[in-house]
Parts: structure tokens; C-alpha cells; sequence
């Protein structure tokens, strides 16, 4: 491949779903993976090695402490951030604290236990998207544009890029979900023009995990962010979790509390009534009302409970009114009236819950139509395509073809989501950087020393709004030496703030007399991963590739075996018939892990045959 045909992936790395997407053949284009158009954010480790994506959500029923999901939600904090906290108490997965105050994820793997960071795990779901990629276009891939939340911090960032690296990917930019999806909507406008001018466009970010709002202007082809907001974790996986809530509560209102304690703590039975509420969610974006039916959900037990959509609302009033609130917050940081506003586009697979829709038609009065001409799960990945191709070609038009491509024109303005500052004296916060600045950016902020005779000063970084800045978060700090040896108050220490458009920080502090300089790349003090550390995953993964692919196949097989298992016990009324399939069972629960795919399908086909049950191949 000649270097002007160089490619650029765009990569929405969700939560719950990641989308993968190219500019090929004049238009940014999605690339399905083995499960469709997105993938499931899901990483399982087995005795035989990992499944990545739709094979590893499939089998979390019987490998529910060996399978994670919403890596995210944890990638980039400390063990102590109080959000690790609580998810790790929600988790089925084990999070332990690591020697450097990092969370780690303990799984059985390959019959061993082996203590994974966060970023090794995103990074096996980007594996698996890079060599989709790369099955897709016929040739490798190496670098990439990543999304990430718009309110994610500069640890969360740094985290993102290791993750990137480790799956093999020169991260060429990290940059904001809303913005790409607005660099999506940019291509897709409603009056089918290549780029199109919005005198002030809302973005309501809405995923499974993540909620972000950001107000932008496009105007001659520059996308401009005044603003942007939102929270990390507050997401359409929220909102199941809230339903989960109720139909346990369901069970214990019509049998006992003991049969709805032994359905909770029963794994195979919670992520069955997980992955039925999500698709009871999805049913009623359509309906009014949906059946909630597993069979043999527990032993002989078959759950079945009817949800109206005005339960599913009021069981999630406050989680929707945070969203609406984040709405009208953001606006009044951009300084832009209700009025004001020209556009909403809804972004993100929650975005489609009638109710969020219904309120925010009647937040703007009524007087806009909500923006659904890109797809609200491909907007991101669509928008970090356009923003690989505008990389990959140099930002600048080559020639009459690219031209008419429509991205050539387009530049992009994004913003810091958080303030940037150090501390002063007295644990107060001074401020280089406000957020919603634009980037990149560079401060600069003239300081002194608070002792006679001081010769060397600590630079502490923080990031956050409140004045004090133990209610801010700490990035990083280091150490000046060297100043001018003078009284209190005299010698002049210029510090330098400077954000690169990945909106990761580097600091810089020089005494204007003595020149004296030092300066650091802010990442996390603890849990900082190692060049080392980083490239002994990176053989890892290299390592497994061809049995993890098999080991998928098998997987996908067994997962659609059980399934047809629980529906054959329905339907089995005579004695020979229910003992046959307990067998069964006791032989998926035991012996299948060891067995070959063709003894799976040997057993599939007495389904099949005896019930009329297909197995899928």
C-alpha cells in the first residue's frame, strides 16, 4: 500500500457497543463485525483462551466471573475513585486494588489466575476491531482515530491511547464522541448537502454507559465546540439495571424473598433476566407494553411478567431528569438561549427511548424536529472515520477527486471538558486552563515562591471546578529545582499549561532568571503503565490470536446449544424425555469445555431432530 493511500480507522469504543468505520471509495463506510454492524463490548476468559464481542456476552451465563463488560466505566481511575468502588460491589468479575493503587481484573485464564489492568482489556476488543479492519480491506492496519466521552479526564485519555497501542495501533487522535458525531452529521445534513452551516447544534450523546451534551456552531465547514458536558456513567445500561431491580422485586412480591435472593445470586439466572431486559428496553422504543418470558429461569421456575412502558419510565424519572438537566446546564455554559438553538441530534442507542425524545421536543417548544438522519449507533465511529480520512490526507485538499469527497473542507474545534490548574498555598486551586476552552491550547501563568531562600517548588496538577483542590482530581505533579535563591515573593516561575488536540496535558515551569526548566507529559501517578508492560501485552495478544479465533467458533455454537436446551425442557412431557435432557445439561455443565465442535453438533442435532428446535450453526 503507497503511503497517499494510507488508511485511517475510525473507532467508537463504547461501553456496552463498539462500532468500527472507514472513508473507502469516497464516503466514510461501517464495517460489520461477525455480529453485525457493532459489537458487543465484552472480553470472557476460559480454560482455552478468550472470546472477544457477540461470543463472549453469549456464554455469560455459565462464566459469569470470567467475563467483563463495561471496562470503561473503570478505565483511567484509581481503585479509590469512588465509582470503581461501587461498580466493583456490581461487578460478577473480581476488581482488586493493584500495588500502584490501579484497579485490576482478576479472571481464571488459560487454567491460571492472571491480574489484567483495564487498558489490556480494551485493548482486546480493539484487536479484534483492527483485525476486522483489516479482514475487511485486505491489508493491514496500523492506525486509528479513537472516541472517546466528552467529559473523560486526561487520566482516561492516556489510558484510551495505552489501549490503543497495545492492540497495535498508532493512536493518530482521541476525540470527543459528541464531535465526531458531529463531524457525521456535517457529511448527512437533512438538505443532503456534502457540509452544511448550523448557527448553534445541540449533540444529545445518550450510549450504554456514557452521556455526554455538547453545543456546537458549523459554519463554512468549521465545527466549533462552545461547549460540552455530561457524566461518565449514566447510560442505557443504568436504566436496565433499575428494570433488573424490578422484576427481582416481582419474584418476591408473588412467591418469597428467598426464591428472589436465590434468583439474584444465581449467575446464569441473572444474566438471563439481563439480556431479556435489554431486549424488553429495545421492544418498548415500539410498543407499549412487552412480556418478559425465560424459561427455566431457576430449577423448574419460568419468569414471566408483563412491563408497561410508563413503569419503565417512572422506574427511571431521575436518571432521565439528570440527562435533561445536563442539557440546559451545558447551554448555559455555551451562553445560548433555548431559542437559540437550530438543531438536536441524537446520538447513542439510549437516545431511543420515547420518553427522552417526547421531553426534549418540549424542552425547545415544539418548534424543532429531532435530527435522525445519521445512525445513532454508527454517528461516532461514521465521525471518527471522516476524522482519520482528513489525517491520512493532510487536512488539505489532493486534487479534484478529494475535493468532492466533502471532508477536505471540513475543521474541526473542539474543547477541554475540565478546568486545568496547580496548587497554591493553602490547597487552593489556581486555574490555567478553564474548561470548555478551545484546543489545543497552550497557558502560561506567572508564579513565586512562599519561603525565603526557597530553591526548588512542587508543581501539583489538578483538573476539576471547586476552588479547594481536594475536591478536584490530581494528575500528576514534579519538581522544579534550581529557582532563584531570593526572598519570598521575588523570584518570577513561569508555568506553561499546553493541550494537545488529543487533549493530553504537558506542563512546563522556567525561572525567568536563572532558566532553570523543568517540565513532565501529565499521566496518572498511579497505575501508569510501563513502555515494558506495554509491550509484554502487546506479545500476548500476538500469542493467542489463532486459538482464541477457534476457540469463538465453538463458543458461538455451545451458547445456541444451551438456548435450544432451555426451550426443548419447555416443551418435554414424558419422563424418558426430561431425564434425556438433564443429561444433556449436566454434560454442557461438565464436559462440553473439553469436547470438540462436532461432539457439540452431534448433540445438536438430537434437538433438532427430536424437538424441531434448530441450533444455530
Amino acid at each position: 500500500m503507497t503511503e497517499d493511500k494510507k488508511v485511517i480507522i475510525g473507532i467508537d469504543l463504547g461501553t456496552t457497543y463498539s462500532c468500527l468505520a472507514v472513508y473507502k471509495d469516497g464516503e466514510p463506510q461501517v464495517i460489520p463485525s461477525a455480529s453485525g454492524r457493532t459489537m458487543p463490548s465484552w472480553v470472557a476468559f476460559t480454560g482455552q483462551g478468550k472470546l472477544v464481542g457477540a461470543a463472549a456476552k453469549s456464554q455469560v451465563s455459565r462464566n459469569s466471573k470470567n467475563t467483563i463488560y463495561d471496562v470503561k466505566r473503570i478505565l483511567g481511575r484509581s481503585f479509590a475513585d469512588p465509582v470503581v468502588i461501587e461498580d466493583a460491589k456490581t461487578f460478577p468479575f473480581q476488581v482488586i486494588e493493584g500495588s500502584h493503587g490501579n484497579p485490576l481484573i482478576r479472571v481464571d485464564w488459560m487454567n491460571s489466575t492472571k491480574d489484567l489492568v483495564p487498558e489490556e482489556i480494551s485493548a482486546m476488543i480493539l484487536t479484534e476491531l483492527k483485525e476486522t479492519a483489516e479482514e475487511f480491506l485486505g491489508h493491514k492496519v496500523d492506525e486509528a482515530v479513537i472516541t472517546v466521552p466528552a467529559h473523560f479526564n486526561n487520566l482516561q485519555r492516556q489510558a484510551t491511547k495505552h489501549a490503543g497501542r497495545i492492540a497495535g495501533l498508532k493512536v493518530r487522535r482521541i476525540i470527543n464522541e459528541p464531535t465526531a458525531a458531529a463531524l457525521a452529521y456535517g457529511l448527512h445534513s437533512k438538505d443532503g448537502s456534502a457540509v452544511v452551516d448550523r448557527t448553534n447544534v445541540l449533540i444529545f450523546d445518550l450510549g450504554g454507559g456514557t452521556f455526554d451534551v455538547t453545543c456546537l456552531t458549523m459554519n463554512e465547514g468549521i465545527l466549533e465546540v462552545q461547549a460540552t458536558g455530561g457524566d461518565t456513567h449514566l447510560g442505557g445500561e443504568d436504566f436496565d439495571n433499575v428494570t433488573v431491580e424490578w422484576c427481582l422485586k416481582q419474584i418476591e412480591t408473588k412467591h418469597n424473598k428467598a426464591k428472589m435472593e436465590k434468583v439474584k445470586k444465581n449467575p446464569r439466572a441473572i444474566s438471563r433476566l439481563k439480556r431479556a431486559v435489554e431486549n424488553a428496553k429495545k421492544e418498548l422504543s415500539t410498543s407499549h407494553s412487552v412480556k418478559i418470558e425465560i424459561d427455566s429461569i431457576l430449577d423448574d421456575y419460568d419468569f414471566v411478567e408483563t412491563l408497561q412502558r410508563t413503569t419503565f419510565e417512572e422506574l427511571n424519572e431521575v436518571l432521565f431528569k439528570r440527562c435533561l438537566e445536563t442539557v440546559e446546564s451545558v447551554l448555559v455554559d455555551a451562553s445560548v438561549e433555548l431559542k437559540d438553538v437550530t438543531d438536536i441530534v441524537l446520538v447513542g442507542g439510549s437516545t431511543r427511548v420515547p420518553y427522552l425524545q417526547t421531553a426534549l421536543y418540549e424542552m425547545f417548544g415544539g418548534r424543532l424536529e429531532l435530527c435522525k438522519s445519521v445512525h445513532p449507533d454508527e454517528a461516532v465511529a461514521i465521525g471518527a472515520a471522516v476524522q482519520g480520512h482528513i489525517l491520512a490526507t493532510g487536512g488539505q485538499g489532493g486534487g479534484k477527486d478529494l475535493e468532492n469527497e466533502g471532508t477536505t473542507d471540513l475543521l474541526l474545534l473542539d474543547v477541554t471538558p475540565l478546568s486545568l490548574g496547580i496548587e497554591l498555598e493553602g490547597k487552593v486551586m489556581s486555574t490555567l486552563i478553564k474548561r470548555n476552552t478551545p484546543i489545543p491550547c497552550r497557558k502560561t501563568r506567572t508564579y513565586s515562591t512562599v519561603e525565603d531562600w526557597q530553591t526548588s517548588i512542587d508543581v501539583v496538577v489538578y483538573e476539576g471546578e471547586r476552588a479547594h483542590v481536594d475536591a478536584n482530581n490530581q494528575l500528576g505533579s514534579f519538581v522544579i529545582n534550581g529557582i532563584q535563591r531570593a526572598r519570598a515573593g521575588e523570584p518570577k516561575v513561569d508555568v506553561s499549561f499546553a493541550l494537545d488536540a488529543n487533549g493530553i496535558l504537558n506542563v512546563t515551569a522556567r525561572d525567568q532568571v536563572t532558566q532553570a526548566e523543568a517540565n513532565a507529559e501529565i499521566k496518572a501517578e498511579k497505575g501508569r503503565l510501563t513502555d515494558e508492560e506495554i509491550d509484554r501485552m502487546v506479545e500476548d495478544a500476538e500469542r493467542y490470536r489463532m486459538q482464541d479465533a477457534q476457540l469463538s467458533k465453538k463458543t458461538s455454537y455451545k451458547t445456541s446449544l444451551e438456548e435450544a436446551l432451555f426451550t426443548a425442557q419447555s416443551k418435554a412431557e414424558s419422563a424418558a424425555d426430561i431425564k434425556e435432557l438433564e443429561e444433556l445439561m449436566d454434560w454442557m455443565d461438565l464436559d462440553s469445555d473439553s469436547a470438540s465442535l462436532d461432539d457439540m453438533k452431534s448433540r445438536g442435532r438430537i434437538i433438532e431432530d427430536k424437538y424441531g428446535i434448530m441450533v444455530a450453526p
